[in-house]
Formats: C-alpha cells, sequence, structure tokens
C-alpha cells in the first residue's frame, strides 16, 4: 500500500470512528495532493507525497507561531492537531547525535572547514537527509559544526 492509499483509508476509518479533527487534517493533505497532481499533469509519487506532507507541516507550524503571536492559542492548538498527524507519514526523524554524525561524514566529503562552506554542506545534507530531518535543524546544526 503506497503512503496516498494510506491516507485515502486513514480518512474513511477517521470518518467511521466520528474523528472530525483527523478526517478534517487528512482531507486538507489529500487535496493538497490533488492539487499538484492537476498542477503538474503527473502521478505522484510517495517522494512526491512525504515532500507535499513536509511542505504541508511547515506551513502549519508557521501559523502556529503566528498564531501564538496574536494570542490565538485556539487556532494554534488546531495547526499543531493538524502538525501531528501530518507527523505520522513521514519517515522517522534523526536524533540530534544522529544528524550530528551524518553531518560530519557530508562535511569531510565535501572538504568543507568553514562557515564559509556551507552552501556547499547544505546542497549535499539536503540531498542526503531529504526526509530525515527538516532543513532548518541541518543548517543550524551544520553551522554549529563548521564555527
Amino acid at each position: 500500500m503506497n503512503l496516498r492509499d494510506k491516507v485515502n483509508q486513514d480518512i474513511k476509518d477517521a470518518m467511521k470512528a466520528k474523528d472530525n479533527k483527523k478526517r478534517d487534517a487528512l482531507r486538507l493533505l489529500s487535496s493538497a495532493f490533488k492539487q499538484v497532481e492537476v498542477d503538474e499533469r503527473r502521478e505522484l509519487s510517495d517522494d512526491d507525497i512525504i515532500k507535499i506532507i513536509q511542505s504541508q507541516v511547515k506551513r502549519r507550524d508557521d501559523a502556529a507561531t503566528q498564531y501564538r503571536d496574536a494570542g490565538r492559542e485556539d487556532l494554534m492548538q488546531k495547526e499543531l492537531d493538524e502538525i501531528a498527524c501530518y507527523k505520522e507519514y513521514l519517515p522517522a526523524q534523526l536524533s540530534d547525535s544522529e544528524l550530528q554524525e551524518a553531518l560530519k561524514e557530508i562535511i569531510a566529503k565535501v572538504g568543507a572547514t568553514t562557515i564559509k562552506d556551507i552552501g556547499k554542506v547544505m546542497g549535499a545534507a539536503s540531498k542526503e537527509l531529504s526526509g530525515k530531518a527538516d532543513g532548518k535543524r541541518i543548517n543550524e546544526c551544520a553551522k554549529t559544526l563548521l564555527s
């Protein structure tokens, strides 16, 4: 069962369980898949779906931050609930120590020595660690290791 089928099955299960929050969150995710398919006129692979889910998580995270700053705890919580729902479909994230080890290998591979080489490191790390770590975490850890 591919990732899209799993999302669709979980929508049905949420409907049967009358879990409206999960149902609505997954419907939004499914519509994001359909939107990309229509715009780009192609079938989505699991890698494409993971990228879409990651972008949706990032959007929800940004929105939750803005709601928190505006004092709207109710809307912030809704966004955080959707993030938790979406993260079930993402691959397991690397721990901080695993991320550091992976970045040390990448830094050695590209020959980076100073913070000025962050671009080379980020280029290689983004490809290698795609789906396993957030770009923001990768960047912060790489800056720490290079400085």
